[in-house]
């Protein structure tokens, strides 16, 4: 009888720190954040300081990451958040936040697919005379995309490393322009003056802050195929976070000072992303800038596409592992150790998507990239605050030699700040939208996880009278065949 080459297990000791940085990094997509992230930010609350809010939600996942990676050092999973979840509240609970995890990311891959389409459909009819609408370009990344899921993390990963290393590069330079040429009046700290931000505007701010730092929870993701797990993940994790909150802050702040505080609303709803190469690129002498910023706008959000497609793909390998989604979903590739099907599985979601909106008609802009991509940021924020209860229950019982502050304190904290972050995300959700507080879409959108959390929460219900065991077994993967503990029985 022969021996089946398809394997169940993700290739291991693939990683180093940098490359599972270059991922969570890339998720973020920093030139992304601060050229269409911040702008966006800026011309849709109507608030300067949108560095002051970077810079607070910075200082909370500072404060939540120590608990998560203190967790992490015990829970090595690709599955990541919802494993974290099976680990410290229950099977059931993991199952509901595993549906979250997966339409999370889900939605803010598929937005990318709409930014990507648009803007490579302006820089082709603007530099070579191509016109095609944006969802031939969008099928266009869609397919190279589907190839790289399959051929493995170590090809991503270089190619990831690279971009991440330009843009960032670029960004360095715009700041140091601005800030050498601030407006009439000097340079100006309006964008870090806490007195600036309204009541009406906090909730918008907030999420696209949490939105511009998403990615920052991924690094377990890689875990199982990483070197040295439990150091690399914590050096990667931090890594990440400090280059995006230097990135994202002075980039956010030399923005502001270069066009003036007086200015900066009206600016960035004239120019959008390009306020952020526009200014510069007039002490530069020509519009090289402004040509190389819209290429690398368009390779960042294409390796934001390869990044969320990863951790897609490897949440759902870890599923089917799990039993909770089909098991030919958690087939790896014999040679790339790749989770081939659950790759192609998003590949698939991915291509509908796109479809639909093309054939629909609705604005890859506003309905697919911000729509979704809010929503999915939103999800996720849920997920994290739910992974800093997990990691107090998961060390109440044995706190496995850490300290009161990385098990209790620290996760603590972080819980009940996010929390608050989620409250005022949706109650300010019409506003950060765009649309009529009657609209559909500002309850439908945050909907979408009750339903699938429902939905989620029936099935362990009915998994736990059909293979109790088997439920139990809900996160631990490779290790599954180990004896978990009961939790209070199967919440």
């Amino acid at each position: 009888m022969p021996v089946s080459t398809v394997g169940t297990t993700l290739a291991a000791d693939r990683l180093g720190a940098s490359s599972v940085a270059s991922f969570a990094l890339n998720a973020a997509a920093p030139i992304m954040v601060v050229g269409a992230y911040v702008t966006t930010a800026w011309a849709v609350t109507g608030a300067v300081p949108v560095s002051l809010a970077l810079l607070g939600m910075g200082a909370i996942l500072a404060i939540w990451a120590v608990g998560y990676l203190s967790m992490a050092r015990h829970v090595v999973n690709a599955g990541s958040l919802y494993t974290f979840l099976a680990h410290g509240l229950g099977p059931r609970t993991a199952t509901t936040g595993a549906a979250v995890q997966l339409l999370a990311y889900s939605m803010l891959q598929w937005g990318l697919y709409g930014i990507v389409g648009v803007q490579a459909s302006a820089l082709a009819a603007d530099h070579l005379d191509v016109h095609l609408p944006w969802w031939a370009w969008a099928l266009l990344a869609w397919t190279v995309v589907a190839w790289l899921g399959t051929r493995g993390v170590v090809l991503g990963s270089r190619l990831l490393t690279g971009a991440i290393i330009v843009e960032t590069l670029l960004v360095g330079l715009i700041i140091v322009v601005d800030l050498a040429h601030p407006a009439p009046g000097g340079v100006s700290f309006a964008a870090l003056d806490p007195t600036r931000i309204t009541s009406g505007s906090l909730g918008a701010l907030i999420a696209i802050s949490v939105t511009a730092f998403v990615g920052i929870e991924a690094a377990p993701v890689y875990s199982e195929e990483a070197r040295q797990p439990k150091k690399t993940i914590m050096v990667a994790t931090y890594l990440a976070l400090i280059l995006m909150v230097v990135v994202y802050v002075a980039g956010s702040w030399a923005m502001s000072v270069a066009v003036g505080p007086d200015q900066v609303i009206a600016t960035a709803a004239e120019l959008g992303p390009d306020m952020l190469l526009v200014p510069a690129s007039t002490h530069l002498g020509g519009t090289a800038l402004v040509d190389i910023g819209h290429i690398l706008l368009l390779t960042s959000i294409s390796a934001g596409l390869m990044a969320y497609h990863n951790a897609v793909a490897r949440t759902t390998f870890s599923l089917a592992r799990d039993r909770v989604l089909p098991r030919a979903l958690a087939r790896t590739s014999p040679r790339s150790g790749a989770p081939v099907a659950a790759s192609l599985a998003q590949s698939a979601t991915g291509l509908a998507v796109i479809l639909v909106y093309a054939m629909t008609g609705w604005d890859p802009t506003t309905r697919l990239f911000f729509w979704l991509g809010t929503t999915g940021a939103l999800g996720v924020l849920v997920l994290m605050t739910g992974a800093s209860l997990a990691v107090v229950g998961y060390f109440a019982r044995d706190r496995r030699g850490e300290s009161p502050w990385a098990t209790r304190i620290a996760p603590s904290l972080a819980g009940l700040a996010l929390t608050a972050c989620v409250v005022l995300v949706v109650d300010n959700y019409a506003g950060l939208l765009g649309v009529a507080p009657t609209s559909p879409a500002r309850w439908a959108l945050p909907a979408s996880y009750l339903v699938v959390a429902g939905l989620a929460w029936a099935w362990s219900l009915s998994g736990a009278r059909r293979r109790p065991h088997a439920l139990r077994r809900i996160g631990r993967g490779a290790n599954a065949a180990e004896p978990a503990p009961l939790l209070g029985g199967l919440r």
